[in-house]
């Protein structure tokens, strides 16, 4: 079955497979292709997300069992799975914990195990082990063999030892069509990999940046750091927090390297900096084969020079060493930037999102248009999204914060009136929350900013949480929603219709440049969630049901846009020159699109 549009299902009790199976008129009437489904194996009881496996030999019951999830692979769309080999739960549920461990997973001889970022309760599996690749794949490549299953999202390919190879012995498996769930940085390129492309941040990034105004620029710049004080770019603060948890929350791993460094004969004392230096993921530098990529020398290019040349195998003997780092810098990058730094930062929070930098306040389209071409040459099956299960904002609430960039100087003004919280980069967050969530219950705005102000660690953190802050905070926030200050009714409104425009736009684009459109559960309607849990709430499919009667401008969008895929192949992607505020392109050729970005016309597909 070809890849139309893919449609992600977060599964969970109580939303498993049969439910699942009952939405697939539905989505075949929107015009998907294929269900990406959450993770299905075995997890922890009461799992909500799918993530904490502990049989990756059997399908969850409690999602509804294998028998049902075969009835749904047969009920007449394609599906792709979201597989986890990098890790498993640690849990007395887990029988390879129990009686496997040393052979599953990578654990010391001490007891000590290689965590999920820093979750103990999540260990690392040596996947780079034939057999222990067999044991943890076995059902997978058996649904795939018996034609069931269509293609793999691979979680967190960046935490394991060998992710070439692994890719590789998926290819040789007879997985046909797989994409990693890789986090590219600006800049950055997917290493020639067989898969088919990303999971689709940069896109999502991309397609925001490029309808954020230019000119909005200054007048929010100024405001932001005149009301907080905060003058340091953002990669300042990138690099300050990576380091600050590097120091903090990764001792563990960081004692680890330094043990095995000085074991070796090399110097260990600036591994925390060597770390936090990097501005990609990690490198994929492989000293079991030799080989060193360009694209590793210079991401490396800022480490010291006696760690640099461990790293870049100039100085041989450190073999385990380089394997381990290499899985070290991807969390600290993870919990550093997007756990981080990204909540303590806020200009713009439609830029602070999975894979972005906000020190990049927009993005030019002939920029957009070169990552499209790269796309098309390289990844022509890349996931296009933007919303996923991991992502700060909908693509909604992102538009909707966009517009702010439209309106900076009256924005500045506004906010100059409009004060509620203590802390001045809190309050900031609270209002472009406000504005890109409106209306929105309280509670999840309470439940939002605890999650937001935990994870910036500054005034509280999960760690050592400031009960007292927090609920200063809380009341702040309920008193806010109940009673809004005067003009804030009428300005949402604004915000609201001009993202709007800005949401169909952004919709139109994913649907039709080079790629594989990714649909998270709901999106079809105005989605106007924040980051998990909110995310995962119920999602009212019969709202949905008897939308496509009469369809909203989005779902307009999504069916047209679906329903011409459907019947025909988007030809070539030729990019056409209306202007600086303007995206076009020609697929083939009978087939235009043409978006405005920051002008009053709504896009159009001719």
């Amino acid at each position: 079955m070809s890849f139309r549009a893919t449609y992600r299902l977060q599964l969970q009790p109580g939303f498993g497979f049969r439910e699942a199976r009952e939405l697939v008129p539905y989505l075949q009437q929107v015009g998907v292709s294929h269900l990406y489904l959450s993770p299905i194996m075995r997890a922890r009881s009461g799992s909500t997300h799918g993530y904490d496996v502990v049989d990756p030999t059997q399908v969850s019951p409690e999602l509804g069992g294998e028998e049902a999830f075969r009835e749904l692979a047969n009920a007449g769309l394609g599906v792709v799975l979201d597989v986890v080999p990098n890790h498993m739960a640690v849990s007395d549920e887990n029988r390879f914990w129990r009686e496997q461990r040393s052979r599953v997973f990578d654990v010391e001889e001490s007891g000590w195990y290689r965590r999920f970022f820093t979750i103990d309760e999540l260990a690392g599996v040596r996947v780079e082990d034939p057999d222990v690749f067999e044991l943890t794949h076995a059902k997978t490549l058996q649904l795939v063999e018996e034609g069931l299953v269509d293609g793999l999202r691979i979680d967190h390919p960046d935490g394991l030892a060998d992710p070439r190879g692994y890719l590789e012995r998926l290819r040789d498996r007879g997985v046909r069509h797989v994409w990693v769930e890789k986090i590219l940085e600006p800049g950055e390129h997917l290493r020639d990999w067989p898969v088919e492309g990303t999971t689709g941040y940069e896109f999502a990034n991309d397609v925001t940046a490029l309808f954020v105004d230019p000119r909005g620029e200054e007048p929010l710049t100024s405001w932001y750091e005149s009301s907080t004080g905060e003058r340091r770019p953002f990669a300042d603060i990138a690099q300050a927090s990576k380091l600050e948890l590097a120091r903090a929350d990764f001792r563990r791993e960081f004692g680890k390297l330094r043990s095995l460094l000085d074991a070796g004969g090399g110097d260990s004392h600036r591994l925390e900096e060597a770390a936090s230096s990097l501005d990609v993921y990690r490198t994929y530098v492989e000293p079991w084969s030799g080989r060193v990529e360009a694209a590793d020398r210079d991401a490396l290019a800022s480490v010291p020079d006696d760690v640099r040349r461990i790293l870049l195998l100039e100085e041989r003997g450190h073999d385990e060493f380089v394997t381990r780092f290499q899985q070290t810098t991807g969390p600290v990058m993870a919990k550093g930037v997007e756990d981080t730094a990204l909540y303590r930062y806020f200009r713009l929070t439609a830029l602070n999102e999975v894979g972005g930098d906000p020190g990049r306040f927009w993005l030019p389209v002939d920029e957009f248009h070169r990552a499209n071409l790269e796309r098309a040459e390289r990844f022509p099956l890349h996931l296009l999204t933007t919303q996923t299960h991991d992502t700060k904002r909908s693509g909604d609430v992102r538009a909707r914060i966009v517009a702010l960039s439209w309106l900076g100087r009256e924005w500045a003004v506004r906010r100059s009136a409009w004060r509620a919280l203590e802390d001045a980069s809190e309050d900031e967050l609270l209002w472009q929350t406000l504005v890109g969530a409106w209306p929105i219950e309280a509670e999840r705005l309470e439940a939002y900013m605890q999650k937001a102000l935990r994870e910036g660690k500054v005034n509280t953190s999960w760690a050592d949480p400031n009960e007292a802050h927090e609920r200063a905070v809380r009341e702040t926030v309920r008193r806010v929603v109940a009673d809004r200050p005067d003009g804030f009714g009428t300005f949402a409104a604004r915000v609201a219709e001009l993202g709007q425009r800005i949401a169909l736009g952004m919709t139109l684009l994913k649907l039709t440049v080079p790629g594989v459109p990714d649909l998270y559960q709901g999106d079809e309607l105005e989605s106007f969630n924040l980051v998990d849990p909110d995310n995962r709430r119920p999602v009212d499919w019969e709202a949905r049901r008897r939308a496509l009667a009469e369809p909203s401008p989005k779902l307009r969008v999504i069916l047209e846009a679906l329903g011409l895929r459907a019947r025909r192949e988007l030809g070539e992607y030729r990019p056409l020159e209306l202007g600086p505020d303007v995206c076009a392109f020609q697929r083939g050729d009978d087939v235009a699109v043409v978006v405005p970005l920051r002008g009053q016309d709504p896009p159009q597909l001719g």
